[in-house]
């Protein structure tokens, strides 16, 4: 008989925790699951669980309410431009890094067949920097 590991749980908090911790009031937080600022993740008994990405999700929401005085549509706009952002900024890395290595690959291809079939060999070249 094969033992199956154990699914690993997220951790997170419930609404009156994040209430208390956050000074809000559990009807804001539903308010704002309402709109769809923030999606909790739910437990069996159907008990919204916050996770530590929510909670930072939540101070930036409040810093924007509290601090700058946006209202929620305003709020909405703005976080969908960071994940927006945040999805751009992954996919940039992820095509300069495709970027390097087929850079790289080709490099490598390049010294190792120069001069391979040729009737002189001749050394590599090398780029030379001429300032004016």
């Amino acid at each position: 008989m094969a033992v199956r590991p154990k699914k690993k749980a997220k951790a997170g908090y419930m609404i009156s925790a994040v209430a208390e911790l956050y000074r809000v009031h559990p009807q804001t937080l539903r308010l704002y699951e309402r709109v769809g600022l923030l999606k909790p993740s739910r437990s069996e008994g159907n008990t919204r669980l916050y996770t530590d990405a929510d909670l930072e999700r939540l101070e930036v929401i409040l810093n924007l309410t509290r601090e700058l005085g946006v209202n929620l549509a305003g709020i909405e706009i703005i976080l969908n431009m960071r994940d927006k952002m945040a999805d751009m900024q992954s996919q940039m890395e992820a095509f300069i890094e495709f970027v390097r290595n087929e850079v790289a690959r080709g490099f490598l291809a390049s010294t190792e067949h120069h001069g391979r079939h040729a009737i002189v060999r001749t050394a590599p070249r090398h780029a030379i920097r001429i300032e004016k």
